[in-house]
């Protein structure tokens, strides 16, 4: 569910509270495309929070 969605969406239309949530977003996309196993469950809000950071010293900001 979560691919058909990020697949039918428009990244540019979703509320984000960081730039880079957005990218994550994309990001996801992009390996749920390649990755048909990917296995989240196990994400805690640590996680996300450390991806967030990563993601946005990766971009620059």
């Amino acid at each position: 569910m979560l691919f058909d969605w990020l697949m039918s969406t428009d990244l540019d239309s979703v509320p984000v509270t960081h730039p880079a949530q957005k990218q994550a977003l994309a990001d996801l996309l992009s390996r749920l495309e390649f990755a048909a196993d990917a296995d989240v469950t196990g994400v805690t809000a640590e996680d996300i929070a450390a991806a967030q950071s990563e993601v946005a010293r990766d971009m620059g900001w």
